[in-house]
């Protein structure tokens, strides 16, 4: 900690990107969340000829051709198991970064990315649609694991003022992902008849990179001190990551949630649903993730070349649009790295769920007026404004949040829980959204609206802005609406200014 010479009093410095903190968190992203998104929009533009290759398949083993409706089942099944999956990775969070870190569950994790991308690379050779549904199950189960953990990882290596940018880090990668499937699945490329097994295979790489590198970067300072105890690696690790030796101001906030931890213990989730200082935010991060979800912007990144079709752009444009959209996608996710900490998450929030309720009913507006000849254009239009809207706040900031709004002791429980809600919610979506499309037609849409409406609102009236926070602070945020009251005494001092006990540094007392 600097000392303000003027006034003798401790100045707090701030936290800079250093080259190891940077490399870790490009790393980390690029080997996980990078899957993530890839995965989500890799099997778009090949979906014809994998659909023909499994109605081929069929009638090679029975002799017939396969009813639609029985593909489409199975169509819907090859995109829902992969966010079932992650429903089943998210469950194994709190346990494995408890047990193995929160470095150690991303090397692990990369065995569910490794053994299904062998599995789809020789799905077509083997003769088998049922390998490309499992390893789908399979590679979900990888990316219900990164889609918590390397938040978490990365949110306890940052120092606060960075904390916003480096926790949308994940969400640019999951968009990279995105687009990397996209321009790969383009016809001349490898969405053909030939390259989709190959496109498939392709996720296994970054998990290659990932397990090579990352162990020499530091596990949380964190998890090494509260939750293993060792404070000499802890120290280590913070001073790696800051670039300076004189890290006691962190240690100091970091003793205090050690003893947050020691008097409340480690929250199962059982233990956390029956959290009074803890219940809005629950609460808040159940309405988030349902709303980032359930807005269908999943619906949208599954089936775009769908959309567009219906929409009535031309065949041989559609792949290029949905590359234009993936590349917007990108740009705006840069744009939220660098506001998120100038704005603020409270705003950024607002305003991306209130540009996707507009989008949406203007999309199901330009998909119910086909007769004008540029109405296909307004289509794309909407669904780029929808994309930018969800790009600057929907789509990574409830992960920013998550990791801001519980202490040590909560945080895998409380990421399990939100894991296990967005996967959830993104399975619903991926397996009913093609029998909403053919039922409702463009109306599907207008459900997407209400819901990004509801979210809004929620958000305006309950979750408080959390940028530039501790953690404990963000606790203090939340105490009067959670009926209890938060006491801090003197942890804000450092150890080595004379704090000798801190077993009354929190208190929490009910009303």
């Amino acid at each position: 900690m600097a000392v303000n010479e003027d006034w003798g009093k401790p100045v707090e410095r701030r936290g800079r990107l250093t080259a190891v903190l940077a490399l870790a968190t490009l790393i980390s992203a690029f080997g996980s969340s990078f899957q993530y998104g890839y995965n989500v929009a890799v099997i778009n533009s090949p979906s014809p000829f994998m659909q023909q290759f499994y109605n081929t398949t069929y009638l090679e083993r029975y002799g017939r051709p396969m009813e639609d409706n029985f593909l489409t089942l199975l169509w819907s099944l090859s995109v829902s198991m992969y966010p079932l999956g992650g429903f089943f990775g998210s469950l194994m969070v709190a346990p494995l970064v408890n047990k193995l870190g929160r470095k150690g569950t991303l090397l692990f994790n990369n065995i569910f990315s490794i053994v299904p991308a062998v599995m789809m690379g020789v799905s077509d050779i083997a003769k088998s649609y049922e390998i490309i549904i499992v390893a789908r199950f399979i590679v979900g189960i990888c990316a219900g694991l990164s889609s918590n953990v390397v938040p978490m990882y990365l949110g306890e290596l940052s120092p606060k003022n960075l904390r916003g940018a480096l926790g949308i880090i994940p969400q640019l990668f999951i968009t990279i992902g995105i687009l990397s499937a996209q321009v790969l699945g383009i016809r001349n490329i490898l969405g053909n008849s030939t390259g989709w097994p190959l496109m498939l295979g392709l996720t296994g790489i970054p998990a290659l990179i990932e397990l090579l590198l990352l162990p020499f970067f530091p596990e949380s300072p964190r998890y090494m001190l509260i939750q293993r105890g060792d404070e000499k690696t802890a120290r280590k690790a913070l001073q790696r990551l800051r670039g300076w030796d004189d890290v006691d101001a962190e240690m100091s906030e970091m003793h205090l949630e050690d003893q947050s931890e020691r008097a409340e213990g480690r929250l199962s989730v059982l233990s956390l649903l029956s959290q009074p200082s803890l219940r809005w935010q629950l609460v808040s991060i159940i309405i988030m993730n349902m709303g980032q979800q359930l807005s269908g912007v999943n619906a949208i990144y599954y089936y775009a070349d769908s959309i567009y079709a219906t929409a009535g752009v031309k065949q041989n444009d559609i792949q290029y649009v949905t590359v234009g959209t993936g590349a917007v996608n990108v740009f705006m996710t840069i744009a939220a790295v660098f506001i998120v900490e100038a704005s603020g998450r409270r705003l950024l929030l607002l305003c991306g769920f209130g540009i996707c309720c507009g989008a949406c009913v203007l999309l199901t507006v330009a998909l119910k007026i086909q007769t004008v000849t540029w109405m296909p254009y307004i289509s794309i239009t909407c669904v780029i404004i929808y994309v930018i809207g969800h790009a600057i706040g929907p789509s990574p900031i409830p992960y920013v949040v998550t990791t801001e709004m519980f202490r040590q002791s909560a945080r895998p429980a409380a990421f399990m829980v939100a894991g296990s809600v967005h996967w959830l919610s993104n399975f619903t979506v991926g397996l009913v959204f093609p029998f909403l499309e053919r039922g409702l037609s463009p109306y599907s849409f207008i459900i997407f609206s209400f819901i990004c409406l509801v979210t809004l609102v929620y958000i305006w009236l309950v979750v408080p802005e959390t940028k530039n926070k501790t953690f404990l602070e963000v606790c203090q945020m939340f105490a009067k609406r959670n009926k209890v009251e938060i006491k801090l005494g003197d942890g804000d001092l450092p150890l080595k200014e004379g704090k000798e006990s801190l077993e009354d540094a929190i208190k929490v007392t009910a009303f």
